[in-house]
């Protein structure tokens, strides 16, 4: 399974190599853009981190009543790890860290999805934590990635 993911992670590397994002043709379509942006992001985190040995039950998970969503959720070991992907493109003009965007408020928001997951799935006991994964896109240039393990702790 590993040779499986990381040859895919390497298809997901070499068609982003270009970057996450196109070019915008107007402001109606920054939304959409920025949407697809995201989508593509949390692909290649999703196959970023199955490359590093993550086992993932469930991607984009959302609490039926309930605002918030899960982007990825998986195993690391014996570990269950929820993971916030947040996905920047960075220009000259904008300079700022994509995982500083997760703040206090999301990072509540994420534990009670979190805890409705826990208790719709029947998880059994095991050890939790939150991680981030930031994808900083360069135009032109492929992604980088930075995976921030236990990145918060919020109160579960």
């Amino acid at each position: 399974m590993p040779l499986v993911s990381r040859c895919i992670y390497e298809i997901v590397k070499w068609r982003a190599r270009r970057g996450l994002t196109r070019e915008f043709d107007s402001f109606a379509n920054t939304k959409t853009e920025s949407r697809r942006r995201g989508v593509r992001g949390e692909t290649f985190a999703y196959w970023y981190l199955r490359r590093q040995g993550y086992i993932f039950v469930a991607r984009n998970y959302m609490a039926r009543g309930a605002k918030g969503e899960i982007d990825l959720a998986g195993y690391d070991g014996e570990t269950l790890a929820f993971v916030e992907v947040r996905t920047r493109t960075i220009r000259e003009d904008q300079a700022a860290l994509p995982e500083l965007s997760v703040t206090a408020e999301k990072q509540q928001v994420v534990a009670r999805t979190a805890r409705r997951f826990v208790m719709k799935r029947h998880v059994k006991e095991c050890p939790m934590r939150f991680d981030v994964v930031a994808i900083e896109e360069v135009p032109g240039q492929s992604p980088v990635v930075r995976l921030h393990n236990a990145a918060f702790y919020p109160p579960m």
